[in-house]
């Protein structure tokens, strides 16, 4: 049975002249949720509408972070943007269920943390709809809709990594736009030039895109989904998983009783280790020929540290370098 979507009372109605005039937001989790109470912010006009499970649903009407809520995708009928915010291969899922819900033209994006497979698996959308994959880089060590928060994307990158062209090339950029001007900086900047100056066949969706996801406090990068992928292996999910698996070898060692001693060095180095395991599985998955790279560069540091011990000679080596990049990452 269909059910009926529950509306929010009506509140005052003025702000800034809205991006799109529908939101539609399929997951309200920890990004999910804070997108959403960001566009009710900053655009009252706008009608947010959003799909989760009954009990997060009615939380989010309870916060007003949302105008719509409904269990069912058919919700989005009249969406101009659809985020899907859910984890990686559940919105991958998702995208086949778009044709038969949503009615009209619509810019179709995401948030996961991978962008190969869900870039391949939007060529198959009708023509109606333009996709643009997502990353906002932002987060917390906690998930779920009771730690978002309208500021989380503040002066955070989110990336965007529109389609391809069906030869596998990145499609080229718009005349005149920052991505294609060599020497181009700051916001909008491409990370990954030329590969990932790659633009939809409608641009003025990547351009409605981009002023939506600065609006709400990001700067918007355009990078291609396969640099994305080689990146974000570094960047976080190698970090992640190193995060886990130091505090379930600490945690096994010493016990409780042990850890009620640790000092804050390890509650920093471990601080990702609270993540849901669950948004990770699928990011692994979908990123295992970049992941397992990365993690075999780091098991073989670990690996001449250990044989290293008696001398100390490589330990000196890989202490200097890692304050020179940590040096970096502080600026």
């Amino acid at each position: 049975m269909q059910q009926i979507p529950v509306i929010q009372p009506g509140r005052l109605r003025e702000g800034a002249r809205p991006i799109f005039d529908k939101i539609g937001i399929v997951g309200l989790g920890l990004i999910g949720g804070s997108i959403a109470l960001r566009a009710r912010e900053l655009w009252p006009t706008s009608l947010v509408i959003a799909v989760d499970n009954k009990d997060v649903l009615e939380t989010a009407m309870r916060l007003h972070a949302i105008d719509v809520a409904a269990e069912d995708l058919i919700v989005l009928a009249e969406a101009d943007i659809v985020i899907l915010a859910a984890p990686v291969k559940q919105n991958i899922a998702l995208l086949a269920e778009l044709d038969e819900n949503v009615r009209q033209p619509a810019v179709v994006t995401d948030t996961g943390s991978t962008k190969r497979d869900i870039v391949a698996a939007a060529e198959r959308l009708p023509p109606r709809f333009t996709f643009i994959g997502g990353h906002p880089l932002a987060g917390s060590a906690h998930g779920g809709l009771s730690h978002a928060r309208p500021d989380l994307f503040v002066g955070r990158p989110w990336l965007l990594t529109p389609a391809l062209r069906p030869d596998g090339r990145a499609r080229p950029p718009l005349s005149g736009s920052s991505e294609g001007r060599a020497g181009s900086a700051g916001r909008g900047r491409s990370l990954d030039r030329p590969e990932s100056s790659n633009r939809p066949d409608n641009p003025d969706a990547l351009d409605k895109l981009t002023e939506f996801v600065r609006a709400i406090g990001a700067e918007p990068r355009v990078i291609a989904p396969d640099a994305h992928d080689r990146l974000l292996a570094f960047l976080s999910h190698l970090p992640q998983l190193t995060a886990s698996a130091l505090m379930q070898v600490v945690g096994d060692a010493v016990g409780q009783n042990g850890l009620a001693l640790a000092g804050r060095g390890l509650a920093d180095t471990t601080r990702l280790a609270s993540s849901p395991a669950e948004i990770w599985k699928d990011i692994a998955a979908t990123n295992a020929d970049q992941l397992g790279p990365a993690l075999d560069a780091l098991i073989a540091l670990l690996q001449d540290l250990r044989r290293d011990l008696p001398d100390g000679d490589r330990l000196a080596e890989v202490f200097a370098d890692a304050a020179r990049w940590r040096a970096s990452l502080k600026k």
